[in-house]
This record gives C-alpha cells, structure tokens and sequence, in this order.
C-alpha cells in the first residue's frame, strides 16, 4: 500500500497518549484519530491555513484528560467508556504535499476508506471547512448515511474565486453525494452564513436549518425531533457553531452559539437514534485562542463522542473477568 499518513513523531503527543499507528492497512481499533491539517484557499491570503495547527493542539489538551479516564464520568453517571474496552489509535495525519490540492483530497478519501474498511470510526480533526468533503466521498460504498452539521454558517455556497471545494462549499457538494441521504444543519445564525440563493437551493434539496435562536428556546429535544431516524448518521462539527464565549479560537466568531451541554446532548441524542460512523472536528484557530478554551472544548466533545458511542453499544467490548 502506498503511504497515506504520516505517523505523529517522537516528542509530541499522540491523542491521549494512546498507541501511534504506522501503517493503515495494520489498524486494529474502534475509534481512529486522523489529522487532515487541509483546506483549499480562495486567494494567497487564505493559502496560511489558520486551522492547520489545530490537530496538535488538541492533541495536547486530550493530555489533561487523559489522567482522568478511569475517574467517575458526571456527565454520563459512571464510566466515560461504559466499563467497556474501547481501542482508540493516532493514526498521524493524512500525507500531504503543499500546492497538491486534488491530490491530498484523494490521500484524504483513500485514508478514510481504509479506516471503513478495517472497521474503526474515523475521527478527522482538521483543517478548516473543506475537509468533510473528501471525507465524505469515502463513504460511498459504506452509505447511506445522513449528515448533521453543527455550524453557525450554511456552507453552500458553489464556488468561490472558481474554487468549488473550499471552506463555503462541503453541505453543497455533499448534497451532491447520492450516499448522503440528507441532513440537518444546526447552530445557523448572523450575518455571512449564505445569500438568499444558497437557502433557497438548501431548502429545496430539503436540508433540515435549525437555527441557534430554535436551539436556545426549544431546546435539543425538540433539534432531535426534526431529524429523521436512519441507521447511519455522520457529524461535521465546525468550532464556530458553538458560542465565541466558550470557543472564541475560530475564523468567523459568531454570537449567539451552541453551549456545551446542547452540544453533548446533540451527540448522545444522535447516537441513541442510529449509528454515528463518523465525526469531523474543523476550524479551531489556535493562534486566536492563547488560553486554549476552544481546542479545550473540541476535546472533551471527541471525548464525548466516543462515550456516547461506548454506552450505546456501537463500540468497545465487555471487559473480560
């Protein structure tokens, strides 16, 4: 097999300090940690990538979690992993070249699909907006899946510059996916979410808006209500669709956003309905967040994520004895 990743390297952290993979085709876990540092930039000054060191620093905050694992979980009354054993593996970062845009989106798929195929749930930490893109071509054999985008901003958008597959486009193009059997996107609000054209052509392809003001007086239940029960489901979580006061390090702060909580009962919600196959955590900035709240947050939702999928049953197994 040609290389897909590189391997996070000695001296820094792997996701709490768990095992680093070197090859995909030798996975063996239920949950895999994948970096995709990836974005596709609309002119040079969008070529920085503000997103790109973000795998590693949430990989630093999961250390301070990970002394805790075995404590009480409050949250989840008991055991974080449901008393099950549950295998999570750093597969590194997608193997990428600078300037390679179609290529690294192939790189991009074909590790994904690897990860299906060896039975683990992918959890890509990106990377700015466009990474659910190639993320979601993976799923073509492995479908049909529904997506949930929680997210202050539409993402519709067709091109930008030309550029059809940035940051504004992966709701649009998923839409295209015929394995993508719908979606709700959740958290909308303000200003430079989309123009009247990019709702309309949303709400005719019959996505599900549920803006952040419905989330703050009605509550997750009534979130879940509005989404339809099918077997799979597939999570694109952009930082900014939580509030900037718990997630002020993102590119496009937003007030009015998710809280912690409606965003953990968002992901134990989903998880009680169907399978969750995967989950994309995008666009925390590290350079704008000096006291690390924001990757600190995108953390404990991963940790959360696999929880709520440990006590549903979807992964782990009974410890022996």
């Amino acid at each position: 097999m040609t290389t897909l990743i590189q391997p996070v390297p000695p001296g820094r952290p792997s996701f709490l300090a768990m095992p680093r993979l070197e090859r995909l085709d030798e996975l063996e876990a239920d949950v895999a940690i994948l970096a995709v540092p990836y974005g596709v930039p609309y002119d040079m000054e969008g070529s920085r990538f503000a997103s790109a060191p973000a795998p590693w620093a949430i990989r630093e905050q999961s250390l301070w979690f990970r002394r805790y694992l075995g404590h009480y979980e409050v949250d989840f009354g008991g055991d974080l992993f449901a008393g099950r054993e549950v295998r999570i593996v750093d597969c590194g970062q997608v193997a990428m070249e600078p300037g390679q845009y179609l290529e690294n989106m192939r790189r991009v798929t074909e590790s994904v699909q690897v990860i299906l195929r060896r039975g683990a749930v992918p959890i890509v930490l990106g990377g700015d907006h466009a990474v659910p893109i190639p993320v979601l071509r993976a799923y073509k054999d492995f479908g049909p899946i529904f997506v949930v985008q929680i997210d202050a901003h539409l993402d519709w958008r067709d091109e930008v510059n030309g550029v059809r597959e940035g940051l504004s486009s992966p709701m649009r193009r998923a839409s295209e996916m015929p394995w993508v059997c719908g979606m709700a996107q959740v958290g909308l609000r303000g200003v430079g979410s989309g123009r009247q054209q990019e709702f309309d052509d949303a709400r005719a392809y019959g996505s599900i808006l549920i803006p952040a003001r419905e989330v703050h007086q009605q509550g997750i239940s009534a979130v879940l209500e509005r989404i339809p029960v099918v077997e799979r489901y597939y999570v694109t979580f952009d930082a900014d669709g939580l509030d900037p006061a718990i997630a002020p390090g993102v590119n496009a702060p937003a007030p009015g956003g998710l809280t912690y909580y409606q965003a953990f009962d968002l992901l134990r919600g989903l998880a009680e309905r169907g399978r969750v196959v995967g989950l994309d955590v995008v666009e925390v900035v590290p350079a704008r967040d000096p006291a690390g709240i924001t990757s600190l947050h995108a953390t404990r939702l991963i940790l959360d994520f696999i929880g709520v999928l440990a006590h549903t049953g979807q992964i782990g197994r009974e410890k022996a004895g």
